[in-house]
């Protein structure tokens, strides 16, 4: 049987995020956004050196901080650039127990001009989510259209 060329479980294009309090990190996925853990290696010190979780069918990848590997977490440079993006079928199911969970409110839910229902929630470790749910197929020109009305 020949080897894939892609990581199982991964898609072509996936995330790695490095986390401050990483084995929490995991227990908030899982209760927020029903992630399920599909493994994980432990570093001596007892933090994780490696983690992979799947939430909703996507596999996000994990790691606990380590300055020597220059691995920082939005927590330790005070922002971060990136925000993920997390399709589900039930947004305001999801979006509030993410809420309930922990994370903070960064823009309430709303229905917007490219046919999706989202919300968007910063975690307790740094990182922005937009949780959606997709309610209309729309060309770019539909969009642009729409985005030129507002």
């Amino acid at each position: 049987m020949e080897t894939s060329h892609i990581y199982p479980s991964a898609h072509t294009l996936n995330a790695y995020i490095t986390i401050k309090g990483c084995i929490d990190a995991l227990e908030f996925y899982k209760n927020a956004f029903g992630a399920t853990e599909h493994g994980k290696l432990m570093m001596p010190d007892g933090s994780i050196g490696h983690a992979e979780i799947l939430i909703e069918g996507s596999l996000l990848m994990l790691a606990e901080e380590n300055e020597e590997w220059g691995n920082l977490s939005p927590k330790t440079i005070g922002g971060n650039p990136v925000s993920l993006i997390l399709y589900v079928k039930d947004v305001d199911v999801v979006f509030q127990k993410a809420v309930d969970t922990g994370a903070t409110i960064l823009m309430a839910i709303e229905n917007t001009f490219y046919g999706d229902r989202v919300g968007q929630v910063l975690d307790p470790f740094g990182y922005k989510w937009s949780i959606a749910t997709h309610k209309e197929d729309m060309s770019f020109e539909e969009m642009q259209k729409r985005l030129d009305k507002m």
